[in-house]
């Protein structure tokens, strides 16, 4: 019988002795063996079919931690004929990119070979840094492919941007993640199949759902769970057996016991936005308490707090946006546990406020027309003037700030839609005086 306490050694690709974490033991190493984002790599998809030719172009790949990014990395350069280089964005510099660059040439230049550049943490990099390898992306000296966990439109150069294919990567579903899991519980060669394990009822599906999608959470978690679980013997003739429990499974991710469904999370935060919509403080508190409670990220929280701010109050009361963005910054500047009373403060805020959801009507009205499409020429006299010289004939723009009340009352509209009204305010709260305001400007209706 082995001692789960002391050290144990699995081997690697090549047979050799290691002591990897099990996450990394059980990365993918195909495109059949990875795990989901099936809208990227599915049968027939275009990232799938780039890499079974060896045609992939420069790329970025982003999507949470733990999704996939750099596994999907790690199969392109196994399946690829190319030479395959790999730096991290918090440790390398100029000097590393420029030997990674001098020997992708020498290579091209002996032996015809492609070089991909793998750049984990890409957005961490500084435009000198995205600067010296630009000029190689353009001349396809190298194929590179950024990993990050960041928006790659917000967070990197936009020249770097401009030349690659960003691909997006979704959270792994909670199924995703238990097939993980049973994968690494069968498999001989680098997970536990090589032992007897046996599993309480709700135990990996627990881990699966704390772990929120990633796939190296879970694992983490399971190692420990199996690690620190001692194996028992039902009887002389019986092989020893480790029976992972929901007990030890909930203390293998250090989150509070959940003692509901597995849909709990769902119907907890469900709950609570509808308490919200609903106006009731005194049950969107209780299910915020409890969400929390149940170890869900407060961020994830706050950002439903700012949603349905403007999707359920709106300009009925413009300051419950306010107080939610306030919620948002006491949690970023200030962090929990002290954090929870402003975000209480927002919720309250929230439900007190006059509910309206006009906001959220005006703007899918508005996307109705315009993904319809069919547009004409955007009017002469409002389109810029730095380079534009409009014709003798056209209407001339009239600047509200030189008229009575700052407004005057002219067409914004392009030619077929100057009628249409998008924003039709509520008489809740502040939205009564803006439709007074509407009807004073266009006496009720937006033809002029």
């Amino acid at each position: 019988m082995s001692d789960p306490h002391q050290p144990t050694f699995w081997s690697d690709m090549q047979g050799h002795p290691t002591q990897a974490p099990l996450a990394d033991r059980m990365r993918p190493r195909t495109l059949d063996e990875f795990i989901g984002q099936g809208k990227l790599v599915g049968e027939g998809k275009l990232l799938r079919r780039a890499i079974m030719a060896d045609r992939m172009q420069s790329s970025i790949f982003w999507g949470p931690p733990g999704c996939g990014k750099t596994t999907l990395a790690g199969i392109v350069a196994g399946m690829t004929d190319s030479a395959f280089e790999k730096l991290n964005a918090v440790t390398s510099g100029v000097a590393d990119v420029r030997k990674v660059l001098k020997e992708a040439q020498e290579r091209r230049q002996r032996y015809g070979k492609a070089t991909y550049l793998l750049l984990d943490e890409c957005h961490r990099w500084n435009k000198a840094q995205s600067d010296s390898i630009l000029p190689a992306i353009e001349s396809g000296l190298i194929r590179f492919i950024g990993s990050t966990t960041e928006n790659p439109m917000a967070s990197m150069t936009p020249a770097i941007v401009s030349r690659c294919r960003v691909f997006h990567f979704e959270p792994l579903s909670t199924e995703d993640v238990l097939t993980a899991m049973e994968r690494a519980l069968l498999d001989p060669e680098r997970g536990f199949g090589r032992y007897r394990v046996t599993c309480e009822e709700g135990a990996l599906r627990y881990i699966a759902g704390v772990a929120n999608g990633d796939v190296r959470t879970a694992l983490s978690a399971l190692e420990l769970l199996f690690l620190t679980t001692d194996e028992t013997t039902e009887n002389a003739q019986a092989a020893p057996v480790r029976h992972l429990t929901l007990a030890a499974a909930q203390e293998s991710v250090q989150k509070p016991i959940l003692k509901l469904d597995e849909d709990l999370y769902y119907d907890m935060l469900s709950a609570f936005i509808k308490s919200m919509r609903g106006s009731d403080a005194d049950a969107a508190l209780l299910w915020f308490a409890r969400l929390l409670y149940a170890g869900v990220d407060p961020k994830l929280i706050v950002r439903r707090i700012i949603v349905h701010a403007s999707e359920d109050v709106g300009l009925a009361d413009p300051v419950a946006m306010l107080q939610a963005h306030a919620a948002a910054n006491a949690l970023e500047v200030v962090g929990m546990p002290e954090a929870r009373i402003p975000i209480a403060q927002a919720i309250i805020a929230i439900c007190m406020a006059e509910k309206s959801n006009s906001v959220v009507n005006a703007l899918a009205a508005a996307q109705a027309d315009a993904e319809a499409g069919g547009f004409s020429a955007v009017p002469e006299y409002l389109r810029d003037q730095s380079y534009h010289t409009p014709h003798k004939d056209t209407p001339m723009y009239l600047y509200p700030h030189d008229y009575p009340d700052h407004f005057v009352a002219q067409t914004y509209m392009p030619q077929g839609y100057e009628t249409r009204v998008y924003y039709v305010p509520s008489e809740q709260g502040n939205e009564a005086k803006l439709k007074a305001r509407l009807a004073r400007r266009f006496g009720g209706t937006k033809k002029l």
